[in-house]
């Protein structure tokens, strides 16, 4: 019987090459363009979501590179092939490990850019840690304090939301259904949240595939659940209340916010209620695309992503 997979299974080859960098205490996998002399480049950085690596970001990282950017994927702490430790998926540690990779790539400041949790991370970095960060781009991933929002005065929101959210939080349970099955779980996370285009093509069902072997992976199921306990829990802890507290002021940066037209996950009003907490926040919905935009119209999502970073910054 074959062993769980070795975390270095998602070094992927590709027109990439693969590191690590030592930050907040861990190391981490990240994975840039192969093009030579981008380490002087403005640094944008890729924060991916919840279940999946890197990879969700193997489109932007060479087209942004050939644009004339740094551009980082990183596996997040407890994914991939970064380090799994058993906590520190609270908010204040996961926006000072985003802090300290911009540091650790020797760059003063960064764009960042987030999809689902990734985008989370976004928010709590600009709002946490300001002065590293000099744009912010997420995708289907609203300000957590819109969200708990919506969580409470939005029906649709919370019936979409909320079901798989709770049941994550049992002990246990969470990371026998994650891992059950060779990762099966995440063949019916992508499909209920995808749009049928994308679902129809073989990069889909590679990248199903490569998201199943890798929550195999020791330790990466308890992981990426943690985010998720974390955010629930701590809404009823003073921690909680704290982070909250903090995360109630505006940001003044370009904020581009995205969302697939047909994400049946985020929906298009909590989106948009997020530039109540960015002075400067564009919102694009991307036509024909569900909870993974970047994915599923790649060329479309990176053409929104240039023109903020070719936006000028006082």
């Amino acid at each position: 019987m074959a062993g769980p997979p070795d975390p270095s299974s998602v070094r992927i080859s590709g027109d990439w090459h693969h590191f690590d960098v030592r930050a907040n205490g861990l190391r981490f996998h990240a994975v840039e363009a192969s093009e030579p002399g981008t380490a002087n480049r403005p640094l944008v950085l890729l924060l991916h979501g919840f279940g999946e690596f890197w990879w969700s970001w193997r489109h932007q990282i060479t087209a942004l590179a050939e644009a004339g950017f740094r551009a980082v994927a990183v596996d997040l702490r407890g994914y991939g092939d970064s380090d799994k430790p058993p906590r520190g998926y609270d908010g204040w540690t996961l926006a000072g490990d985003t802090n300290g990779l911009v540091r650790a790539l020797g760059h003063a400041d960064a764009t960042l850019v987030g999809h689902a949790d990734g985008g989370l991370v976004c928010w709590a970095t600009a709002t946490l840690h300001p002065r590293v960060v000099n744009r912010v781009a997420v995708i289907a991933s609203p300000h957590p304090r819109a969200l708990r929002r919506a969580m409470l005065a939005d029906r649709r929101q919370r019936g979409a939301f909320l079901p798989g959210f709770l049941h994550n939080q049992l002990p246990k349970l969470g990371e026998r259904r994650l891992a059950a099955h060779d990762g099966g779980y995440l063949t019916q996370y992508f499909a209920e949240r995808a749009s049928p285009s994308w679902q129809a093509t073989d990069d889909y069902a590679v990248t199903v595939d490569r998201n199943r072997s890798a929550v195999q992976i020791p330790y990466v199921a308890h992981s990426s659940l943690e985010y998720r306990r974390w955010a629930f829990r701590s809404q009823f802890r003073p921690d909680g209340s704290r982070f909250m507290d903090l995360m109630n002021q505006r940001l003044h940066l370009p904020v581009l916010a995205m969302r697939g037209a047909d994400d049946p996950y985020i929906l298009d009003q909590v989106m948009s209620a997020s530039h109540r907490y960015a002075t400067h926040m564009e919102y694009r919905q991307i036509a024909d695309s569900g909870h993974f935009a970047h994915q599923e119209r790649p060329d479309v999502v990176t053409e929104r992503l240039l023109g903020l970073l070719r936006k000028d910054v006082d």
